[in-house]
């Protein structure tokens, strides 16, 4: 089986530069990479090494930088690991990965089991997502069946997403953009989180969607959504409850590392495209 992977990344390339060479260490190497930026300094200093690496540039977002990779390389490869550029995979998990897929033609897509998540706190350093994944740990053979994939690592079947693709009405950070897509791939088969594959999420905050943006997405993304049917239901009305009311209640005593007054004004703003009938995920392009 070949084996691709995918990186899109924005306004952190020294960090990308440290993810994306640290893939030359995995035990079943990689048979390409595939890195999308937006503009060149975003994937300033990503050097090849030993690893097949393509760099390109593609419409800003995640949504649009991820399809430009998937449109380049669907055709060339059976499995595709789309990795956050923040996110530190363990040394076996693409060996790992590929020898499940090949055991289970029933299984579409994957997750691979986070050791740590740094996007529900200030963040985990690289040296110490390294010091994570390289730890003892005992083997973990569970399989956990799931309606959609969480985004930050996911391995695909490259049989199963053709004429799939990342909706760019989601457009910079595409929030919520992963349920969406693998949503509507668990009508080709099975999607699970497996124990075998390790990785950590560093959940570095550079290079992220600004507050006020980011309000507004968590209000509008799950709506257009469920508009979709592309969400479980239960999730999305779990996603507008639970972001703009942990705003409200933190924005006069925030976390150091949350804009919850930007977010608040964004959902603010969005309640208020939703009155008036105009609500619209892309609307945080032109946000100020």
């Amino acid at each position: 089986m070949k084996l691709f992977v995918v990186v899109a990344t924005v306004g952190r390339a020294e960090l990308a530069a440290r993810t994306i060479a640290r893939l030359a260490d995995q035990t079943r190497p990689p048979d390409g990479v595939m890195v999308v930026g937006a503009l060149p300094q975003d994937v300033a200093g990503i050097e090849a090494g030993p690893l097949p690496l393509r760099v390109e540039l593609a419409k800003k977002g995640s949504c649009s930088q991820r399809n430009h990779a998937l449109n380049a390389i669907e055709d060339d490869c059976d499995l595709i690991a789309i990795f956050d550029d923040d996110f530190v995979p363990a040394a076996d998990f693409l060996e790992q990965a590929q020898a499940f897929f090949a055991g289970r033609p029933d299984v579409v897509g994957v997750n691979g089991l986070l050791l740590a998540d740094g996007a529900r706190g200030p963040g985990i350093s690289f040296e110490e997502a390294c010091r994570l994944v390289s730890a003892e740990r005992g083997g973990d053979e569970s399989e956990q069946p799931l309606e959609a994939l969480y985004g930050c690592n996911m391995v695909l079947r490259s049989s199963a997403i053709r004429g799939l693709r990342f909706d760019e009405n989601l457009p910079l950070y595409g929030w919520q953009e992963d349920i969406d897509f693998t949503f509507q791939l668990k009508a080709k088969g099975k999607l699970l989180r497996v124990g075998r594959l390790a990785g950590v999420h560093m959940g570095i905050k550079s290079g992220r969607t600004p507050g006020k943006k980011l309000g507004y997405s968590q209000i509008a993304n799950p709506l257009y959504l469920l508009r979709k049917r592309t969400i479980p239901p239960k999730l999305a009305i779990k996603l507008l409850i639970k972001g703009p009311l942990a705003n409200l209640l933190r924005v006069f005593k925030p976390e150091p590392y949350i804009d919850r007054r930007g977010r608040l004004q964004g959902n603010l703003l969005a309640l208020g495209d939703l009155v008036a009938g105009r609500i619209d995920p892309r609307r945080i392009v032109d946000l100020t």
